[in-house]
Order: C-alpha cells, then structure tokens, then sequence
C-alpha cells in the first residue's frame, strides 16, 4: 500500500510451455515443429515437375514472385522458367533472380531467351547458377521478370506438387487470391522453378534421428518447471496462469487473457503492464498519477514509437499487417491504461488478431478506441538509467538487483557517490 493506494502485482504466465525442444522448431519465437523429413539419398531436387503441360497457363504480369524460407542449409544449382511458347520453348526474353528478402541485390541470377534457352527437364528451362549456400533461417524471393506483359507462363498449382526436399523449404502461399505483400516484387506465383541440394545431410540424419530423445528429456524438464511455477504461485500468491502456450510469438494472446483475467478477479482504476526484465520506480509512478491526476477514463500513459517500420524478416517479422508503418505504440518497458481500455480489451479478447508483438498489438487495437495517449519519456525504450526515469529495460536479474540496492542506498538506482554497487 503506497500513498493510501493498494498496488497488487502479478506475473502472467502460460499455462503450456511448448512441449518442443528449440532447435527442432521452426524459429525460436513460436512453437511450430521444424517438420522435416528424412530425403533418402543425397541428390538434387528439383522444385517442381511438370509432366502435363496442358497445367501451364499464360501469365497476365510481367513479374512473378515466390518467397520461401531455408530450414535446413541448402544449395540452390540452376534457375528455371516454364516455357513460354507453343512447342514447350522460349519464345520471350525471361530474367529469373533469387534475392535476399528486402535486399536490392540479386544473389544469383538466370536470363533466358530463345537463341539461350537452357536445357529443358520435366517441363521447366533449367540454367545452372553459381553455388552459395543459404544458411538455416534465410528468407528469400525467386523473381520472374520479362519485358512483356504475357511474357510469362505460370502453372495452376492444384496440378502439380511442389518438392520441399522434406520440408528443408517453406513456401509462402501461392494460391488463388493471394493479396501480395506491399514490398512484393511481383504477383504471388510460380513462373518457373529451380533445382537445389541439401548441404550437410549428416548433420539432418543427425538432428533427426535424436529427436524422440530431445523431446522426451524436453518434456521432462517442462513438468519440473510447472511444477516449481505450480509451488511458487501457491507459495507468494503472485502468478496468474493464463490458457496460451507460452512462447514469444503468443504475448499478445497472453497479455488478452490477462486483461480477462484482470476485470473479472481484481478492483483497479489502472493497470500497468511491464516486462520482467525491466526496473520500475512505482514510487515514482504512483506519485506522478497523484500530482499529474492522472486516474482517467480512456487513457493511456507510456512512451510512444511513431511511424515505426514493419518489418518483413527477423524477430519482429509481421507479415499479416499491410500498412508500411504500425500506428503509435507504446514501449514495452512499461505503460498505464485506464480500466475502461482493458476492459473492451477483454471483451473483445476473442476476436481481436494478435500480431507479431504484444506493443505493437496494443497499438492496432488502441487504434480502433482512440484513447487520449499521455506521452512520458520517462518510460525508457532502452536500456538506459536515469534517476527519474519511470522503467527501464532488457536487465538481467544481476543488474536489476544492483539497480534496486543503489536505489535503497542513496536514492539513485543509477549509482551512488560513494560508489555502491
């Protein structure tokens, strides 16, 4: 109780962890199986095959693109169009890149044209490239590109089956109606495929073949870790277990039933939401609402990011929100909102789309009420101190427990004058 206020703090974890091990998912970030298959022999692939032509439809653009994603290290050897004229040949001029995603470079490129068509196989031009290999975790785009507007042939992707090499490649969708993303270089599609080798088929035969093991000494760990969450949330009283697996990717989700959780099980006029690596100065906090009057209605407290970039790779990949800039968003260190927010948050819990981030979450949904935003920089983005900062963040348990003595010490969590530590 601080100020005649009562302060009830409480953790927020799921109630599943993720019952796989981290090197057999697909990303750390989420909880999908890594769903590779054991390829046989070692040899290249090739894409797809297409045994009937009467699949190859003509194109209506003039640039075709399909993005995918590397799972296990590979090497992509030749580039390949589909055929553009009658008799299975070139009739057009067809330029084929594989970039990096959000790169301008090309790592490797193709041209074809009727005096230089390649050799044809299984119904695509083939032209051999230069070999690099794509590490694990690559995102890449394979783009068809010709002068002119039909100059291209795509294939209608119910006929024919694309080659993953066991799943070592994840393919974005293709399908009919497929909205492109705004930085696409082209219409979502297949304009021709390309050949590729597995690099490194001991160490898949390796990875494979210890999984049951993995996951079995990984479940094990998981009941010893609900165990010891289960006796500490009996023990302090401070753990609230909500319905989610509990990996990065589904903080948003989790924060939602929290905010269920919070308007049906606790009394407040505010809620403050943080990290558990970050400081927080309630002191400081509590005063600031008292002085500031800040208990309103339809409020929102924090330090907010401004025409921030969506970003199409890496951890803060977003690739369901179209718009090139999320709208403000408050940092995670640290944000206040007002008990009317959470609770539309939390009636409205089960049909709001959770996106890549839990701030940036926030953002989009707080967009759709537009609550009058308190700006403060005292709620750090960063990882900073100040002696009248509000949060700070991304400390260990080490530096959190040094900020904490500095601050009983002399009043400043960021260092004290006669040096304590």
């Amino acid at each position: 109780c601080h100020y005649g206020v009562l302060v009830q703090v409480k953790f927020i974890i799921g109630k599943h962890g993720c019952p796989i091990p981290e090197e057999d998912r697909e990303d750390p970030y989420s909880c999908s199986l890594l769903n590779l298959t054991d390829p046989g022999q070692d040899k290249e692939m090739e894409l797809v095959e297409v045994s009937d032509s009467s699949a190859l439809v003509p194109g209506e653009v003039s640039s075709v693109a399909l993005d995918f994603k590397v799972l296990h290290p590979l090497v992509i050897t030749r580039l390949g169009v589909f055929p553009t004229g009658p008799h299975m040949e070139i009739e057009g001029n067809v330029t084929v890149r594989l970039l990096q995603l959000e790169q301008q470079e090309a790592v490797v490129t193709a041209c074809f044209s009727p005096v230089s068509p390649g050799t044809s196989l299984n119904g695509v031009w083939y032209k051999p490239v230069e070999w690099f290999i794509l590490p694990k975790g690559f995102e890449g785009t394979l783009v068809w590109e010709s002068p002119d507007l039909a100059g291209l042939t795509t294939v209608n992707t119910s006929r024919v089956k694309l080659n993953s090499g066991g799943g070592v490649l994840k393919l974005s969708s293709i399908d009919e109606g497929t909205l492109p993303h705004r930085s696409a270089l082209g219409f979502p599609g297949l304009a021709g495929g390309f050949t590729f080798k597995i690099h490194d088929m001991a160490s898949l035969w390796e990875m494979l073949h210890g999984r049951q093991g993995r996951i079995q000494s990984h479940g094990t760990r998981l009941q010893m870790e609900d165990r010891s969450l289960e006796q500490e949330g009996l023990r302090y009283g401070d753990i609230v277990f909500v319905d989610v697996v509990d990996t990065y990717r589904n903080v948003p989700s989790k924060l939602l039933q929290f905010y269920k959780w919070s308007v049906g099980n606790a009394a407040f006029h505010l809620l403050l939401k943080t990290d558990d690596d970050c400081y927080i100065d309630v002191d400081k906090v509590l005063m600031k609402i008292d002085h500031e009057g800040l208990k309103r209605r339809n409020f929102w407290w924090g330090n907010f990011r401004q025409s921030w970039a969506v970003d199409r790779i890496g951890k803060w990949q977003e690739l369901e929100y179209a718009s090139p800039a999320y709208p403000a968003f408050a940092c995670g260190s640290g944000y206040v909102a007002s008990r009317d927010l959470v609770q539309w948050l939390a009636s409205n819990a089960e049909q709001l789309k959770a996106y890549q981030g839990e701030d940036v979450s926030m953002g989009i949904w707080m967009a759709a009420v537009g609550p009058q935003k308190y700006q403060d920089a005292g709620w750090l983005c960063e990882k900073e101190c100040y002696q009248d900062m509000l949060s700070s963040p991304q400390h260990s348990p080490e530096e959190l427990r040094s900020l904490w003595a500095r601050k009983r010490a002399c009043g400043d969590p960021c260092g004290c004058p006669w040096g304590h530590s």
